[in-house]
């Protein structure tokens, strides 16, 4: 992926992460985030947010690369998203999202759902896993074993799901934990929905 956000959660320390974040081809950081990078060993190439978390000295010295937003109505990686889009940076790896909050952490995990429609591609990553959203049907790669949960955001969206070691057929999961632990068979599986939108988990292998 060519861009990577990171937010202001726990800082990555599973090693293909810290890979990506060496690697990226750019990194927009959330605010203070930016001092969490750049005690990494990187500099970001952009700092988006309310500006309300990132040292005095850090804001001077990156002067020339932040962008400020006031608006209360969108938390930092929202900002961070639409920063993205507005500068055509339409595929795109969220770190730092989860961990230190839990309510950081909900709100940020379902607004995935929203940053599907806005990108060409968006995921969200994690020390354990990796979370997409989905708005239709669609394939996912897979290795045989490998864990994956099912969390619906609507309770009447109809679910079929091929490949996957417990069976799901035309059904609506009415709670989150209806579709969790779950396991892939093979190299790939599919998931058909009629409308909505799932937000789909896969442990790392």
């Amino acid at each position: 992926m060519q861009t990577i956000i990171l937010a202001d959660g726990e800082f990555p320390k599973d090693e293909m992460l810290l890979k990506l974040l060496r690697e990226a081809e750019r990194v927009i950081c959330c605010d203070g985030s930016a001092q969490k990078l750049f005690a990494f060993g990187r500099e970001p190439d952009a700092i988006v947010g309310d500006l309300d978390s990132l040292s005095p000295k850090l804001k001077a010295q990156f002067a020339d690369r932040i962008y400020q937003y006031a608006d209360q109505e969108t938390n930092d990686l929202t900002k961070a998203v639409k920063f993205c889009i507005s500068h055509n940076f339409t595929e795109i790896g969220i770190l730092g999202s989860t961990g230190l909050r839990e309510d950081h952490t909900l709100g940020n995990i379902s607004l995935l759902a929203e940053y599907a429609l806005w990108t060409k591609s968006i995921c969200l990553l994690t020390d354990y896993g990796r979370i997409d959203a989905m708005h239709s049907s669609r394939s996912f790669k897979s290795i045989p074993g490998q864990q994956v949960s099912i969390f619906s955001l609507t309770s009447d969206t109809c679910i079929t799901a091929k490949g996957l070691l417990y069976p799901i057929e035309n059904r609506c999961f009415s709670s989150w934990w209806q579709g969790t632990l779950n396991q892939a068979l093979e190299d790939s599986f599919f998931l058909e929905i009629d409308h909505g939108c799932l937000l789909v988990y896969r442990l790392n292998p």
